[in-house]
């Protein structure tokens, strides 16, 4: 199976100096806590790839750890790929691909990551009833994500939840099934999250709001009714903000770890 990326996704990714320098990083107990269920904390030039790299938001992150990771940023986008390559991260090789044609061999690799990415590689496209996986926690942000969704473009994404389906359609890797099913991970998969709580100015807000790429494809008068739109949700006189005028931006970080058949199973960290 080939992946393509949708066009809305590909010209709402075309100003990739934007995303790189609006969206958000991960939290590093976060990334810590990942790399020891995959087994390559303190593994010393362990080779990882980065699938769905993007601008490198987390290709950084690797890049800087004591380990000295050879990583291996995987990304389709061209535009991201330049921002990327133009950090020019040590033990970072960034090269064109994506999930069905990723230029390495075989086994050659300890670890794979999708950092926000997954659900790009998602080849499900029913999502009209999909659930909504993301609770916003106030009602400016609960406007916010109302104003999201009236722009939805049916491509799978997180909130959808429909990446599970990857794993879910597996039999069980069982030893009783394991040869007859014939799958690619390990089940069932390990999952852990991380409350956080990020105090922004509303412009910043607005400017990572933009980065989506639902919300950047939008030009001229649609666009400007949407910012006035996300304004009054922001204004709004129920909303908190502290002496420096920044709201608190809620969030989860979900992150999910398995292994390939054959592997340690997942109870053992693989």
């Amino acid at each position: 199976m080939t992946f393509q990326s949708s066009n809305q996704a590909n010209e709402g990714f075309t100003d990739a100096s934007s995303y790189d320098r609006h969206r958000p990083s991960y939290p590093l107990e976060v990334v810590d806590a990942l790399l020891a269920r995959l087994q390559v904390k303190g593994v010393r030039s362990a080779r990882i790839i980065d699938l769905g790299a993007g601008t490198g938001k987390f290709t950084e992150l690797l890049a800087a750890r004591d380990e000295k990771y050879n990583v291996v940023a995987v990304e389709p986008h061209e535009e991201m790929r330049r921002v990327l390559s133009a950090k020019r991260l040590s033990t970072v090789d960034v090269v064109d691909g994506d999930a069905s044609n990723m230029p390495v061999e075989s086994h050659s690799v300890d670890a794979v990551v999708a950092a926000q990415a997954f659900h790009c590689n998602n080849a499900e496209q029913a999502i009209d009833n999909a659930p909504e996986a993301w609770a916003p926690t106030t009602e400016w942000e609960s406007a916010m994500k109302d104003i999201m969704w009236s722009y939805d473009d049916q491509h799978p994404r997180f909130r959808h939840d429909l990446w599970r389906k990857v794993f879910d359609n597996q039999l069980s890797s069982t030893p009783f099934t394991i040869q007859a099913a014939d799958p690619l991970f390990s089940l069932p998969l390990g999952e852990d999250s991380v409350e956080l709580t990020h105090w922004l100015h509303p412009d910043a807000i607005w400017e990572r709001f933009r980065s989506l790429s639902q919300i950047a494809v939008l030009k001229g008068d649609e666009l400007a009714g949407v910012k006035d739109k996300a304004s009054a949700a922001m204004s709004a006189s129920n909303v908190e903000v502290n002496d420096n005028g920044e709201l608190p931006l809620h969030g989860r970080v979900v992150y999910a770890w398995t292994s390939s058949v054959p592997g340690a199973p997942i109870k053992e960290g693989g």
